[in-house]
């Protein structure tokens, strides 16, 4: 819908995408910076030297609407005027006639199924109109955006979106509409473009990134294994990751892939929530915590070296002391090598929201604390095990410190370095010191 202003404005010459939350929204965001720039706008590193700003938002954590609106305070330039705001991602989704009617300053309101439009939408806006468009044609969208042009040692690759499990704590389902798997081929052809790019190591999207299915040119139905084995065929592809994945759709090939597919990395990010059966029922969620043990056993045997990142909530309504203790029992179980962890917080529209049995805050802290105690014990035996080991590092970016490199091991650890190293390059280095969050290593 559109609503004129008479007030116009210089079509933006220049921008910048600021992106909130997963990986998935880091991916729409570069794919609305090669929108923009395709139109002939130039990206800037500075919000306060844009012309147009993009707040491309995440609506999981808690009170994530408020926060947008104090970020769209803070674009208020020192002449008291404001860059032309743009407002995309989940909140939009969710809340985008709330945000035209508290916040006139925005002029741009658009979800993460109808982005391919921002261009033209920015256009219009700069003409005088209000713009919203959260309309969710997914296949649409992929079809409209340009092809990748640039990419960087370590780049995404959305392959599925949205979500069918209806989780009871969650918005994504709202917000990202229906579980939609994108093309085999097309996705073969946006890796190829990425390793073109530059990419040597790619991390396959989505939020039920495992659910993914299709068919090969032979017509042949595969699911995500056979997605990786093809894109393994690519020559200066080195690496492959995949994230987020759903227990239930982790199927005996995905898992024999972890044994079969040099190029798939020894990581497997798999969310459990809680490790209590009940709680397990309330979300929502269609495993057990002992069927969840299982998956996690199996990988192991598949890869015996196997790295294990997990989600955890916190307080879910009606959760008690002891069934909270079974979280920690499931955490000492399995030795996560890293993890996210959250307290729950009730997100408009979901059922959980209006459940029964909502946790005090200060329980609801006091668990975090002991939750995220546990998992930092198990990061930092997990870190301080790689001591001694010789690995194959990813160099991805500079370090904080004048002469250093920040790269990944095949586990997802960040590995500080100060050899001389080149972007982009695989380097053999010996791990010798580790801390909670990261690892030293030197060049063999």
């Amino acid at each position: 819908m559109t609503a004129r202003q008479p007030r116009t404005i210089p079509q933006p010459k220049t921008f910048h995408v600021t992106s909130f939350g997963c990986q998935m929204n880091v991916y729409d965001g570069e794919r609305m910076a090669e929108l923009l720039s395709a139109e002939g706008m130039t990206a800037v590193g500075e919000r306060e030297a844009a012309d147009l700003v993009v707040l491309n938002t995440c609506h999981i954590r808690e009170k994530a609407t408020e926060k947008v609106y104090s970020d769209i305070g803070r674009l208020r330039r020192d002449d008291g005027t404001n860059p032309l705001i743009a407002v995309a991602g989940c909140v939009a989704q969710a809340e985008g006639a709330e945000i035209m009617a508290r916040a006139p300053q925005v002029r741009v309101v658009v979800g993460p199924q109808a982005y391919h439009r921002l261009p033209a939408m920015v256009a219009s806006a700069a003409l005088g109109g209000r713009e919203t468009e959260t309309d969710m044609p997914a296949e649409a969208k992929f079809a409209a955006l340009p092809k990748r042009r640039v990419s960087t040692p370590a780049a995404f690759l959305t392959i599925q979106e949205g979500c069918d499990k209806f989780c009871t704590y969650c918005v994504v389902p709202y917000t990202r509409g229906a579980e939609i798997a994108r093309p085999y081929a097309d996705l073969v052809d946006e890796a190829m473009a990425l390793v073109d790019g530059g990419a040597r190591e790619i991390t396959l999207l989505g939020q039920n990134v495992n659910a993914w299915a299709g068919e090969d040119p032979a017509g042949r139905a595969i699911g995500l294994a056979g997605l990786a084995a093809e894109l393994a065929k690519i020559p200066d592809l080195a690496r492959i990751r995949y994230t987020t994945s759903h227990p239930a759709d982790m199927d005996d090939a995905l898992i024999a892939a972890h044994a079969e597919n040099p190029k798939l990395m020894p990581f497997l990010h798999l969310p459990v929530q809680s490790g209590n059966d009940r709680v397990l029922r309330a979300m929502n969620r269609s495993h057990s915590a002992d069927s969840y043990l299982k998956i996690i056993e199996r990988a192991r045997s598949a890869r015996p070296d196997l790295a294990v990142s997990g989600d955890f909530i916190v307080g879910f309504p009606g959760e008690t002391e002891a069934e909270f203790a079974d979280t920690l029992s499931l955490i000492d179980a399995v030795g996560y090598a890293q993890a996210y962890s959250f307290k729950y917080s009730p997100r408009p529209g979901t059922p959980a929201a209006t459940m029964d049995g909502q946790v005090p805050p200060e329980v609801m802290d006091d668990r975090l604390k002991r939750l995220q105690a546990h998992l930092d014990r198990d990061q930092l035996a997990f870190n301080q095990a790689s001591v001694g080991r010789r690995c194959t590092v990813l160099i991805e970016r500079h370090g904080r410190q004048p002469g250093q490199w920040l790269g990944k091991s095949p586990w997802l650890q960040s590995v500080h370095c100060t050899d001389d190293l080149a972007l982009g390059s695989l380097v053999e280095m010996d791990l010798i010191d580790a801390g909670p969050k990261s690892l030293t290593g030197r060049r063999v």
